[in-house]
């Protein structure tokens, strides 16, 4: 490794300077509504395509001086309120022994995903996190100490389900098919994969705090495929056994490190998903802010929750959209964010409107308060 050898060493990190986001995540009050975007690090970005030219995917991700250039330039261009570590979900299922490939055109590809539930036996169920998921943990400790307190650092995991569909498809998919006939042939082994995974990753949040990561998400991107009664049998137990793991070790090492949980088109499960054990509830934008507000009953922190195409719009546009979502929402125990993540062919400079209608349109509202 380049960096230098302190600069990899979880601790005498920097001041944080802005706590907006993590105040907005417990509730508290804040001056300015926080707002970041999912995939803020990507490529709608010039240099973010420059640095990522000829380059293998996964490589990347494994290299933590890359990452953390990745995750530093948003922040360079705009004044967003939290940075969230550049990696991908898919760094699990390899942990575990699966073979992962980025291929160009096609996007994530199991070249031997799992087809029956023998297949189960081919995965690390052990995994020594430090040993395979270390690439990870040395990028936010990097990336803590280069971001110099600016603002907070995000670290992340895919859930269970969306990691299992992942693995039994062999990549992306409209109906998800393979993996929800699992879920229907075979609910033991169906059970038995997304046990294996939620220890893994529980290990792997808490490596990731260990390494300086400030909040952590969880995405549940394929909550959607399932309906309600799939979700509250194979999604929802295993997210709230997440959280509640993750808080009683952390709290163990007098830690509190706020948490959200992002379950994509899962509208059918809000008053769940508010009482998981999560301080924030992420957002898709087909859930209407006022209605999401009552029910979750004030309980959790919300994150959401606007259209991303709503970033092609016109900037002054983006401004009265924006302020429209921050009515809906209340300033209080709120971050701004997008539905789902930037699309790799949006202008910067809508990005850089949407933040700054975020911080102004809130910081009016909280003064009129």
């Amino acid at each position: 490794l380049t960096a230098d050898l302190h600069l990899l060493n979880p601790k005498d990190f920097p001041q944080l300077k802005n706590d907006t986001f993590l105040r907005a995540a417990r509730g508290e009050e804040t001056e300015h509504v926080p707002v970041w975007c999912m995939r803020q690090a990507g490529r709608y970005l010039p240099e973010f395509r420059e640095s990522r030219a000829g380059k293998d995917f996964f490589e990347t991700c494994q290299s933590p001086e890359a990452c953390c250039e990745l995750t530093l330039q948003p922040l360079r261009r705009f004044p967003f309120d939290a940075a969230i570590i550049f990696s991908d979900i898919l760094v699990v299922p390899q942990a575990m022994g699966m073979d992962v490939q980025m291929v160009a055109g096609k996007g994530p590809t199991f070249p031997e995903p799992l087809k029956e539930p023998e297949d189960l036996q081919r995965l690390q169920v052990k995994v020594d996190t430090d040993k395979e998921l270390g690439y990870v943990f040395r990028a936010i400790t990097l990336t803590r100490h280069k971001i110099e307190g600016k603002v907070p650092l995000i670290g992340f995991s895919g859930a269970p389900w969306t990691l299992m569909s992942y693995m039994i498809e062999g990549g992306g998919s409209n109906t998800h098919s393979k993996a929800k006939r699992w879920l229907y042939q075979h609910p033991e082994a169906s059970h038995m994969l997304l046990k294996m995974l939620t220890d893994v990753i529980v290990e792997y949040l808490l490596g990731q705090v260990a390494a300086g990561a400030q909040a952590l998400q969880v995405f549940e991107s394929h909550a959607g495929i399932l309906g309600p009664a799939e979700f509250k049998e194979f999604s929802l137990p295993y997210l709230r056994d997440i959280a509640r793991r993750v808080k009683d070790k952390l709290k163990e090492a007098g830690q509190d490190v706020p948490m959200i949980v992002f379950a994509k088109d899962a509208h059918y499960a809000l008053e769940e998903l508010s009482q998981s054990n999560y301080e924030v509830v992420g957002l898709d934008w087909t859930i209407d802010p006022l209605s999401a507000r009552e029910r979750t009953g004030g309980k959790v922190s919300l994150q959401g929750n606007m259209d991303p195409c709503a970033l092609y719009a016109p900037k002054e546009r983006i401004s009265d959209i924006v302020k429209k979502m921050l009515e809906g929402f209340g300033t209080r125990g709120y971050i701004a964010n997008l539905g789902h993540g930037v699309y790799p062919d949006m202008e910067p400079e809508n990005i850089g409107a949407f933040v700054e209608a975020v911080h102004q349109h809130s910081k009016q509202m909280i003064k009129q308060i």
